[in-house]
């Protein structure tokens, strides 16, 4: 948590001095993670189905001058959710898999054509919680401290945008849960793929 807390000061403090050109703003939008549960390390879960979740945040774009680029820090609360399948020893059945975390991208882009945008660059992401929908798995305990990546492209209408981008995981997001009807503890990698869709508006 100290890491991420550090990554921030540094992001907002340079987009603080480094431009007198500095816009700030506000985002939202939606989340449809496209791939996850991979390398589980038992027989417990068959699978996941992907469901939308939602972001908001805020955001800062400053210009870079002498490269004719732009540099985008942005602070976003995301929550994902999955409909899995497992075995509890007795039967098959359906429950959820929600977490929500904290986003970091740290985007370096530049304009298209006056109205586009181009970008891309690491998420640095911090999972606050993880829990399933049900008493059959308890315990549940998921990694702090994640990395991925993030492209994208959008349009920048006045003080209104609107972006599409993919986010690739690259680090494994560890999950630990306690089985409530053997008492037995195991883990698996949770980590997710990403289309974002959001809207942003400019203060």
């Amino acid at each position: 948590m100290k890491k991420l807390v550090l990554i921030i000061c540094l992001v907002f403090a340079y987009t603080q001095t480094s431009s007198a050109q500095a816009k700030f703003g506000i985002k939202a939008g939606i989340n449809y993670n496209s791939d996850s549960f991979e390398e589980v390390k038992d027989d417990v879960f068959s699978g996941a189905k992907s469901k939308t979740g939602f972001h908001a945040g805020v955001f800062v774009q400053a210009k870079i001058p002498a490269l004719g680029l732009f540099l985008r820090p942005e602070l976003v609360y995301t929550s994902l959710s999955n409909e899995v399948q497992y075995n509890n020893s007795v039967q098959t059945k359906t429950t959820t898999y929600d977490f929500q975390k904290l986003d970091i991208p740290v985007l370096l882009g530049t304009k298209v054509l006056k109205i586009g945008r181009v970008y891309g660059g690491p998420s640095f992401q911090y999972i606050l919680d993880a829990d399933f929908d049900t008493d059959d798995i308890r315990d549940v305990e998921a990694d702090g401290f994640t990395v991925g990546l993030q492209f994208g492209a959008g349009v920048q209408l006045g003080r209104f945008g609107v972006d599409l981008r993919w986010e690739r995981a690259l680090s494994d997001t560890e999950t630990k849960y306690v089985n409530g009807i053997t008492n037995s503890e195991s883990n698996f990698d949770t980590r997710v793929n990403q289309i974002i869709i959001g809207v942003s508006l400019e203060l």
